[in-house]
């Protein structure tokens, strides 16, 4: 099976792709990165832990992972009729933090706003444009609130 869209020719931008370092122990990263989208004007919808979920159902032993599903209501609603709906396929936001070593967290996440565009879930309109944009300047201000305390 061949990809439609070739992903060497797609780098971090085209996607939203964002990652930070936090010096901190994991559940206080949870917790910070959290607060931080809550501050820029998400609500945190859903959450859980892979690892934790791992663990029980196959004994699998990783080092923490969590997931923090961020959501911004009028701009999902706005998203949602751009999209014909379908852009709820990929709700909520991800943000997801992981252990990298103990006092050491990886925060990532990526523009489902921009990866529907690219997969055709979306349309490539102004309207899309602004609706990209838009949450952009909220992840960016999620970003800028990441900074340690």
């Amino acid at each position: 099976m061949s990809l439609a869209i070739d992903p060497s020719n797609l780098d971090g931008e085209d996607i939203g792709e964002k990652r930070a370092t936090l010096a901190m122990e994991h559940e206080e990263a949870v917790e910070h990165v959290r607060e931080a989208f809550v501050d820029a004007g998400f609500g945190v919808a859903t959450e859980f832990s892979p690892s934790a979920l791992l663990a029980e159902k196959i004994d699998a032993d990783r080092d923490d992972y969590h997931v923090l599903g961020a959501c911004n209501p009028a701009m999902a609603n706005r998203a949602l009729d751009a999209s014909d709906h379908r852009i709820g396929a990929l709700f909520p936001c991800n943000v997801v933090v992981w252990e990298e070593e103990p006092g050491r967290q990886t925060v990532y996440h990526v523009s489902i706003m921009k990866i529907a565009r690219l997969v055709g879930m979306a349309p490539d309109d102004e309207a899309w444009d602004d609706i990209v944009a838009e949450t952009g300047a909220f992840v960016d201000e999620a970003w800028a609130n990441l900074d340690t305390p």
